[in-house]
């Protein structure tokens, strides 16, 4: 028998089992991915909770994993059996030690990046990937705020803006994550508990604010943030940790300069397997060159059966990059 996490209702931690189960065929257009390396991402504590509800109680959790191909369904003809392969859309139920998916949405993985690299960093490069390049195409030598840059996605995105060339200010709880974030490329970093942000911002920037801040954060920083942006700036808001920005009066973003918001999501910028294709690739090769380092601390790695033990460090906001189930 094989093992998997599912949870029978929502709630904390505490509510995911660990429990056998029977591997089925894959469909037609599916493959079986025998996980070697399960990413965990901070969306998966939301869907736990039931902030993002699922279809159906019980569920399986987890979007993201890499591992090798087991078995293929009638009509795949592009991966064959053995093959290395990475996912970070797959349907809920990735916390398992197999899990299918459809070919189309599974990338293949370059020899040169390890099935922990890309467990962990699949859907954080992918989110770095349409954050820095579509939603806001950053440009050299621009000034940016990016929220809690140390963690998963901030980390790498530290790593890409340099590679852009662009001038990340990057906020983080602590001064060894800010001292994490200026190691991995950003700019400038701010303690926003020790720190004003918008008083740091003006003097970084001249009292010119900047053109966009990405804030996963939420609740907490929803007013500081705007608070940064210049005339007609980008808030773009893709995440909750701190709860999610309810009650949102229009009129604010009228009130501090006409601004703009935007609350994006992978699924809406990669939606079929050309663009995922392309994001990927383009990822997976800055991983392959070293030009983006993806570093999993061993305190990090957790057994599958220890995954609401993981989502307990991630929620505590004590975690410094990526986190991983190893089944």
């Amino acid at each position: 028998m094989a093992k998997r996490i599912v949870f029978p209702c929502y709630g904390d931690s505490d509510v995911l089992e660990y429990l056998d189960f029977n591997v089925n065929k894959p469909n037609e257009h599916e493959v079986v991915v025998e996980n070697k390396a399960i990413g965990i991402n901070y969306i998966d504590t939301y869907i736990r909770s039931g902030l993002y509800p699922v279809k159906a109680l019980p569920s399986g959790i987890g979007t993201e994993g890499a591992g090798i191909i087991s078995d293929i369904g009638s009509k795949v003809t592009d991966f064959k059996i053995g093959e290395r392969v990475a996912y970070a859309q797959a349907p809920l139920g990735a916390y398992s030690q197999y899990h299918i998916v459809n070919k189309d949405l599974l990338a293949k993985l370059p020899d040169a990046v390890t099935f922990e690299q890309a467990a962990a960093s699949m859907l954080k490069g992918l989110t770095v990937y349409y954050l820095l390049t579509q939603t806001y195409a950053l440009k050299k030598d621009e000034i940016f705020l990016f929220h809690a840059a140390a963690g998963g996605v901030g980390s790498i995105a530290c790593q890409w803006s340099k590679i852009i060339g662009a001038k990340m200010i990057a906020t983080a709880g602590s001064d060894e994550k800010i001292a994490i974030a200026k190691h991995n490329g950003a700019w400038q970093g701010i303690n926003y508990n020790t720190e004003n942000v918008v008083e740091r911002v003006l003097t970084l920037t001249k009292q010119q604010k900047v053109n966009v801040v990405y804030d996963s954060i939420g609740k907490d920083m929803w007013l500081r943030s705007l608070d940064c942006l210049k005339r007609r700036g980008l808030m773009v808001s893709f995440g909750n940790s701190s709860g999610p920005v309810t009650d949102v009066n229009l009129a604010i973003l009228n009130q501090k300069g006409s601004l703009y918001v935007t609350r994006p999501s992978l699924g809406s910028y990669i939606t079929n397997k050309v663009e995922l294709d392309i994001a990927a690739n383009q990822f997976f090769n800055y991983v392959a060159t070293g030009a983006i380092k993806i570093t999993i601390r061993e305190q990090q790695k957790f057994a599958l059966k220890d995954a609401a033990l993981a989502h307990k460090m991630i929620q505590s906001r004590k975690t410094i990059g990526s986190c991983l189930l190893i089944p």
